[in-house]
């Protein structure tokens, strides 16, 4: 496996949707499919923070800060793999649409490329 996160959401993206068409699933479809797999994965979070803070009473503590953590790296892979499978320039879009929103939040002076 990769150490580029990019390459991993690749290889990724187009093995499910090897996986989609040859279950005979059109294009669009497998996306939004795929945007609907990424509302189950931030439900999940939710679901982990609820019971991280023991809100349902007839669950009480059911899961951990760390539960949260990892469910939400889990929904923030399915959201860039959702952009992969629609576009083939998800690196450089994300990369540019990221700037353009960091810029309408960010001072001028905060937002600078990184090593």
């Amino acid at each position: 496996m990769s150490n580029d996160p990019w390459a991993t959401i690749s290889v990724l993206a187009r093995l499910f949707a090897e996986f989609d068409t040859d279950r005979g699933i059109h294009e669009e479809e497998q996306w939004t499919l795929q945007v609907l797999k990424m509302s189950e994965e931030v439900g999940e979070a939710a679901q982990a923070v609820i019971g991280a803070r023991a809100t349902n009473p007839r669950k009480g503590r059911s899961h951990t800060w760390q539960d949260v953590h990892e469910e939400v790296a889990d929904a923030a892979i399915t959201s860039l793999v959702t952009l992969a499978r629609m576009r083939p320039d998800a690196e450089a879009f994300f990369a540019g649409f990221l700037e353009r929103k960091a810029a309408r939040f960010l001072p001028a002076e905060a937002v600078v490329d990184q090593p």
